[in-house]
């Protein structure tokens, strides 16, 4: 049996503590990242409105960048926190019409 067929009768063990591979310094980080994901579409739905959506869905489709494995996935991910970082304090700010009204 080749060791992909092993690993592939152990898949009922993902996610367990008994998931070795799950230890792994980039697994941590990726469940991490699922937890901050489903934060941020929790306060993209509470404040969305038609002035808003295109910001929305630009930060909604950020995970699509985090690709590749290694240095190349850490380069990606840092590429990526950046941009939400910019695309947060845009959708964050008031709205410009709203100042100049005042």
């Amino acid at each position: 049996m080749s060791a992909f067929a092993i690993l592939a009768k152990l898949r009922f063990l993902r996610g367990t503590p008994l998931d070795i591979f799950g230890y792994s310094a980039e697994r941590r980080i990726e469940r991490g990242l699922i937890g901050d994901y489903e934060a941020l579409i929790r306060e993209l739905v509470s404040a969305l409105n038609p002035a808003n959506h295109a910001l929305a869905v630009a930060l909604a489709r950020l995970p699509e960048r985090i690709r590749g494995y290694g240095h190349i996935k850490d380069a990606n991910l840092a590429a990526a926190k950046a941009e939400e970082a910019r695309l947060i304090a845009l959708f964050r700010a008031p709205p410009q019409s709203a100042l100049a009204a005042e």
